[in-house]
């Protein structure tokens, strides 16, 4: 079996001893092909790679934006036909600040353990096919939004640039800066669904494929609560602003229950959805900043991607 392992040396909990480890021991079951990133995007050209070259396995050892380049770089941007045994499947072992994904597949937060679970999966030949979301041309596995949210991604990556760390602290910080700058008297996005009246007034959209949708540390933030890999995907929206209001309804996320509150819209199971703005508003997906669009069509795409877990 023949496996590509995608490192991100600048993740965030990514070290060269656990690039090491993690490579000679899939080196003992595995011809194993290393390849480190660079820059951004450089994770979907070596998963493009893959696919053509016709390996089995990309591993990657990195956060969930390296993640989700070698998603899209599996996957392409080219109309889905359906998922194919041809395409290499995905393992994973964190190496981020918040490794949503890994969690999500219920892999340890330890490199050295989850090292370990990958290689008794790929022993047992385990895996499962799972459902992923797709905005446009790009994919994501647990979440894309439209808003405050991919405002504080963006604020986040600014900062990283000039040299923070992606702390907690540092994500609470960039979404109060976020919601604070932001026009909380009329919600630029209305959401069209098929078959019924457009919703206009609404001021964010996120969609989550599955739950919990972060965490912070290490506690769980759930946007909706019973949305998987094997469903649609759920849509949360907000239609008032009130900075006292939102922090109520923001306040069921510490709980299993979720997003609450009159002002919460929650969409739940949708296989599609479109969501138009009035003036460009800020896109991200699964926690990177993609820039701003004026309309984003998702779609949820079942049994998409086989992953080792």
């Amino acid at each position: 079996m023949r496996a590509m392992l995608v490192v991100n040396p600048k993740a965030t909990a990514t070290t060269e001893r656990q690039r090491d480890i993690l490579a000679r021991a899939l080196g003992s079951d595995l011809k194993v092909d290393l390849a480190q990133t660079t820059h951004r995007g450089h994770a979907i050209e070596y998963a493009r790679q893959a696919r053509e070259e016709g390996f089995d396995v990309v591993v990657v050892l990195g956060g969930d934006g390296t993640i989700n380049e070698v998603v899209n770089g599996l996957l392409g941007s080219g109309p889905f036909e359906g998922y194919s045994p041809d395409t290499p499947a995905l393992a994973v072992v964190p190496g981020g600040s918040t490794n949503v994904f890994a969690r999500a597949l219920e892999m340890a937060r330890d490199p050295v353990v989850a090292t370990s679970e990958l290689l008794d999966a790929l022993r047992a030949n385990r895996s499962r096919q799972i459902g992923l979301g797709r905005v446009d041309d790009r994919w994501f596995t647990f979440t894309a939004g439209l808003g405050i949210d991919a405002d504080a991604v963006r604020r986040v990556e600014k900062a990283r640039a000039k040299g923070r760390r992606a702390t907690p602290s540092l994500y609470t910080r960039c979404t109060a800066s976020a919601l604070l700058s932001m026009n909380r008297r009329h919600g630029p996005l209305t959401l069209e669904l098929p078959g019924e009246e457009p919703e206009p007034g609404l001021f964010m959209g996120i969609a989550a494929n599955t739950s919990p949708w972060t965490y912070f540390r290490s506690k769980p933030i759930v946007l909706t609560r019973d949305v998987t890999f094997d469903t649609g995907l759920d849509l949360v929206a907000l239609n008032r602003m009130g900075l006292v209001g939102t922090l109520w309804s923001a306040s069921g996320m510490l709980t299993e229950d979720g997003i609450r509150g009159r002002r919460a819209r929650v969409y739940r199971n949708l296989p599609q959805f479109r969501l138009v703005s009035e003036s460009p508003i800020h896109l991200q997906v699964d926690g990177d900043y993609i820039g701003e669009v004026e309309a984003a069509d998702f779609v949820s795409v079942p049994h998409a991607l086989r992953v080792i877990a």
